[in-house]
């Protein structure tokens, strides 16, 4: 050949052809079912056909394998036919457009109950269908199944969670004292939960001897809540119900009584609270309130109940996160012991 002109050399094996474009459509959807059957999302397939562009069924044809590890230069760079943008493939469909490739995260911190109230909130998100990971003083767990004991409110177990695959929501308890030292273990969350700051309850190891320290600690979890996400905030704390101004999101109080100024305001502005009226547990919005359980026919705070107030923030939470009214009623129901009409006790 004249010098300069490139010529294609035809070897024996190796040989990269592609035919995408000749693909008959029940092929692909034969070789996707085999990458889905061994649980691949992302595989090579190897094929023996007479004609790509017929069914499997029309010829003497069948997948030979199924590979984990495919290569890609045979796609980007065949020897014959159109090059595909595989790598574009892979990463689109690892990090689709416009998915930030978040898990709803709850972290809750305070001084009281942090530990009663993630667990809470994990069952209402396992009765809404979705596993969750719970990292709190009591062990880390993953589906209701602990997987590690001792006291897992800190940074190294939370990412253990956060790293977890079958995780599809996480509920992270923060200590005071992880926070100093190790900080949180997410940029951000999609409902951040502020129990309460007792005076008695500092980290003087590291200097936070006041309440008012503590509140510089602690509000850093209201601080990292996401713009589409909410605190849930205490508001028969003063200190904690200040934090509602520092966050990006939506706001939901939750409050033992009737209401209070700071929860009246709230609501005159038409957004959200959870509220004990009338002998009631009601989901207040503006001037709209839904019932979701009677107080006289629940076992509340005794013999290993919950508290009172661990339920609503609980309750709240589970309704920031988007759980309905009706399935917050079902998991009240489940969570505690509920009387019957003529008084008995029902166990759930």
């Amino acid at each position: 050949p004249p010098r300069g002109e490139r010529l294609l050399i035809q070897r024996n094996g190796n040989v990269a052809i592609d035919v995408t474009g000749e693909v008959h459509p029940s092929i692909a959807h034969a070789v996707a079912v085999a990458a889905d059957v061994v649980g691949l999302d992302i595989a090579g397939i190897d094929l023996v056909v007479e004609d790509i562009s017929k069914s499997l069924y029309e010829q003497r044809g069948a997948i030979v394998e199924v590979n984990a590890g495919p290569g890609l230069v045979m796609h980007l760079k065949p020897s014959a036919g159109t090059p595909q943008p595989v790598g574009a493939a892979i990463v689109n469909n690892l990090f689709p457009e416009g998915d930030s490739g978040r898990i709803p995260i709850v972290g809750i911190a305070g001084t009281r109950s942090g530990t009663a109230i993630a667990r809470l909130v994990a069952e209402f998100m396992r009765l809404a269908g979705t596993r969750a990971g719970l990292a709190c003083a009591e062990g880390l767990y993953v589906g209701g199944r602990r997987i590690a004991e001792g006291d897992c409110a800190h940074w190294e177990p939370a990412r253990r969670l956060l790293m977890n695959r079958r995780v599809e929501a996480a509920v992270i308890e923060n200590d005071g004292a992880a926070i100093v030292s190790e900080g949180l273990a997410y940029d951000r969350c999609t409902v951040g939960v502020v129990t309460g700051i007792d005076p008695e309850a500092t980290v003087p190891e590291f200097d936070i001897a006041s309440a008012e320290q503590m509140y510089s600690v602690l509000r850093t979890q209201v601080d990292v809540v996401l713009p589409d996400g909410a605190a849930v905030l205490d508001a028969s704390d003063p200190l904690v119900a200040k934090m509602a101004s520092l966050c990006d999101g939506d706001v939901v109080f939750y409050d033992t009584g009737a209401g209070s100024q700071v929860v009246d305001a709230h609501l005159a502005t038409g957004r959200r609270a959870v509220l004990v009226r009338g002998g009631r547990i009601v989901l207040a919005t503006g001037e709209r309130g839904v019932p979701v359980a009677e107080l006289s026919r629940l076992e509340i705070g005794s013999n290993g109940e919950p508290r009172l107030d661990d339920l609503l923030a609980a309750i709240a939470t589970a309704w920031a996160l988007g759980i309905g009214a009706d399935l917050i009623r079902t998991g009240i129901e489940t969570l505690c012991t509920v009387r019957s009409e003529s008084n008995e006790t029902v166990v759930a």
